[in-house]
């Protein structure tokens, strides 16, 4: 429950002795009801968290036994992937894994919608914003299988350099 010690260091591989005693505290901090995992709430409570529209998603991808909270494993592993010694391939599977909401190795158009509308809101009425999806999904789907891949994902984020972007210093 929250004590970095009864994890081995292999699932932490991103992070040195230091970086896990540093997180475990921010995890401890974090966890206010003392239940040993993390709540959407208690995510909230970091001020850079707060408005920021996909954080449910990130719990969704953290959250690897499903059960709607992030316990410390989860939450080391997790982290790990936003380590500043994590590999391209890492973050830009993470960063697939916030559309592939259904974990079946696509993004369909309907988890594209979800998410994109998550991200604009109210911005865009429901039907502009189903044209974005249906043009991205055509520009991206390169086999006309009607989703998109992984690699058809990495094809065209690696060149946008999101893996620099997704680095977190502990």
């Amino acid at each position: 429950m929250g004590n970095e010690a009864s994890y081995p260091e292999e699932i932490c591989s991103h992070f040195n002795s230091d970086e896990i005693k540093r997180l475990s505290k921010k995890f401890k901090k974090l966890d206010l009801d003392r239940s040993g995992s993390l709540s959407l709430e208690e995510f909230l409570s970091l001020p850079e968290l707060h408005q920021n529209p996909l954080v449910q998603r990130v719990i969704d991808v953290f959250d690897t036994d499903g059960n709607g909270e992030v316990d410390f494993k989860e939450f080391i592993l997790g982290a790990s992937q936003f380590s500043v010694r994590g590999d391209e391939e890492e973050k830009l599977r993470f960063a697939f894994s916030i559309y592939d909401i259904d974990k079946d190795g696509y993004i369909s158009n309907g988890e594209l919608f979800q998410v994109l509308k998550l991200m604009v809101g109210d911005n865009l009425k429901d039907w502009q914003l189903q044209q974005l999806v249906d043009k991205t999904i055509i520009v991206l789907d390169r086999d006309g299988d009607g989703k998109i891949s992984f690699e058809e994902f990495s094809a065209v984020v690696r060149g946008l350099d999101v893996h620099k972007k997704l680095v977190v210093i502990v």
